[in-house]
C-alpha cells in the first residue's frame, strides 16, 4: 500500500504539471493531438493524454530510483500495456458488479494519512498544496481496491490448501533449511502465450538469451526489466521485494539459495515463459513468535425481535450484579449465555491470542485486571460481560510456522494462477492499439 501511495502521488503531481507546462499558444491543437485515441479496449478507450500523463509519471519514478530510461517508444509500449490490462480488469469488475463503497475508500485514505502521520484534514491540505485533485486521488484508490477485490474473487478465493499439503511442506528439506533467510529478488519474464507454437517458444527463448547476453555485457538488470520484461513488476525494474526462501516459487528456490548477491540466473522455463532472476540482497531474520495470551470467559446476551438492545443490556447488567453478589460466574454463563459454544464450558473461551476477538471485546479484555468482571461491552454479537482469568506469554512459534507454511503453499498456487488469469483475460479482450 505504501508503494501505491507513492506511485499515485507522483502520478497526480505529474498530471498537474503536464497541464501547467503546456505552452499557452497552440494549446487547443496540442490538446486535440494528445486526446486522440491510442488504444481501444473492449468498450473503452485510452487517449494519448492519459498515456502521456502515465508515461511522465513512470519516467519520474524511474529517475527517482536512479534507473536508466529505455527509449521512449519501448517505455511507451510497456506503460500502455499495463494501462490496457488495468482497464480490462476494471471493466470486468464492473460487469461483475464489484463495487467499492465510500466507507472502504475513506478507511484506506485514513490509513494512508495515518502512515504519513497526518489527520485527514492535514492530508487533504497537503494534496491541495501540491496542486493535486483530492477526488482524483480517491478515484485511483477506489480503482486499486476494485481490482484487488476482483483478483481476490476470481483467483485468490479459488485457491485451496489442504492439511496434507501443509504437512508435506513442513516435512520438506526446503522448509527445514535456513528458514530465517530472506532474499531480495528481481525478475524478468519473457512470456509465452497459451498453446504457443514451437516457433513462438523458440522466439521467446532467443529473446531471453539476448537479455542474458546484454546482462553479461554489463547492461543494468532493472533497465532491461523495464524495457523487456512481461512481468507485472516490469515498470518497477522487476523488483519482487523481500521473500523468505519458503516464499520463493519452488521452481527457483534452490537456485536462489545458492546464488551470490548481485548474481543473476540462467533463463528458467515455466508454463508462463522464460524467467531470469537476480539476487539483489540477502539477510537473516530469526523466527520466534511469542504472544501475550489471555484466558477469558464471558456471558453474552443477544438482542432479537423480542429482546431489544436496551433490554439485553439491562439483563447483562443484572447478571453482573448477581456475580458481584456472590453467585458463580460459570454457573450463570451455563444457564444464561447466548453463546452456546462457550456456555457449556461456563463461558470459558480458553487462551486467546491477540487479534482473535472483535475490537470492543479485545479492548475491554486487555484493560481488565485479572479476576475483575467488566462493565457491559457491546459488540456486533450483542452485550457481554467478561472476566480475565489469567495472562501468559506463550511461545507460538510452531503454530506460527504452520500458519506461515499454509500461506506459503497458498501463495505458490496464487502466483501462477494470477499470471494465467491475467494472460487469459488479456487474450480474450478486444484490444486495438493505434500508436
Amino acid at each position: 500500500m505504501k508503494q501505491l501511495i507513492n506511485t499515485t502521488h507522483r502520478i497526480l503531481i505529474l498530471a498537474a504539471l503536464l497541464v501547467l507546462l503546456l505552452p499557452s499558444q497552440g494549446f487547443s491543437a496540442q490538446r486535440q493531438a494528445l486526446d486522440r485515441i491510442v488504444a481501444v479496449v473492449n468498450d473503452d478507450v485510452i487517449t494519448a493524454l492519459e498515456l502521456n500523463t502515465e508515461l511522465q509519471s513512470i519516467k519520474q519514478q524511474l529517475r527517482s530510483q536512479r534507473m536508466s530510461l529505455p527509449p521512449d517508444d519501448v517505455l511507451q509500449k510497456q506503460v500502455l500495456e499495463r494501462m490496457i490490462v488495468l482497464n480490462i480488469q476494471l471493466q470486468d469488475a464492473d460487469r461483475r458488479h464489484i463495487r467499492v463503497d465510500d466507507e472502504a475508500i475513506n478507511n484506506t485514505v485514513e490509513n494512508i494519512a495515518r502512515q504519513n502521520n497526518m489527520t485527514i484534514m492535514q492530508f487533504s491540505q497537503a494534496l491541495r498544496s501540491d496542486g493535486l485533485d483530492y477526488s482524483e486521488f480517491r478515484k485511483r484508490i477506489g480503482d486499486e481496491l476494485t481490482i484487488n477485490r476482483l483478483q481476490q474473487r476470481e483467483v485468490a478465493n479459488r485457491v485451496t490448501v489442504t492439511e496434507q499439503e501443509v504437512e508435506d511442506f513442513l516435512a520438506s528439506q526446503e522448509s527445514q533449511s535456513a528458514p530465517s533467510d530472506e532474499y531480495h529478488i528481481a525478475h524478468i519474464l519473457v512470456s509465452i502465450p497459451e498453446a504457443a507454437t514451437a516457433e513462438r517458444i523458440q522466439s521467446a527463448k532467443q529473446k531471453a538469451q539476448k537479455i542474458l547476453d546484454d546482462l553479461n555485457q554489463g547492461t543494468d538488470f532493472a533497465q532491461l526489466a523495464v524495457a523487456q520484461s512481461d512481468g507485472q513488476q516490469a515498470l518497477e525494474g522487476g523488483d519482487l521485494g523481500w521473500r523468505t526462501q519458503a516464499q520463493i516459487p519452488s521452481l527457483i528456490a534452490a537456485t536462489i539459495a545458492n546464488m551470490q548477491v548481485g548474481q543473476y540466473s540462467d533463463a528458467i522455463r515455466s508454463p508462463s515463459g522464460f524467467h531470469i532472476f537476480k539476487l539483489m540482497d540477502k539477510r537473516s531474520n530469526e523466527v520466534q513468535h511469542i504472544v501475550n495470551q489471555t484466558k477469558v470467559r464471558h456471558i453474552l446476551i443477544k438482542p432479537d425481535l423480542i429482546l431489544s438492545s436496551s433490554e439485553a443490556r439491562k439483563r447483562i447488567e443484572q447478571l453482573k450484579q448477581r456475580i458481584e453478589g456472590g453467585e458463580d460466574f460459570a454457573q450463570l454463563a451455563t444457564t444464561h449465555s447466548d453463546d452456546k459454544g462457550s456456555a457449556t464450558q461456563g463461558g470459558d473461551l480458553g487462551w486467546v491470542n491477540p487479534g482473535v476477538m472483535v475490537q470492543p471485546f479485545e479492548e475491554a479484555m486487555n484493560a481488565l485486571p485479572i479476576g475483575q468482571v467488566s462493565d457491559p461491552v457491546q459488540t456486533r454479537f450483542g452485550w457481554h460481560i467478561l472476566q480475565v482469568l489469567d495472562r501468559r506469554k506463550f511461545d507460538d512459534t510452531e503454530e506460527y510456522k504452520r500458519n506461515q507454511a499454509r500461506e506459503v503453499v497458498r501463495q505458490r498456487k496464487i502466483e501462477p494462477a494470477m499470471a494465467n488469469w491475467l494472460r487469459r483475460i488479456r487474450d480474450e479482450a478486444f484490444v486495438e492499439v493505434r500508436l
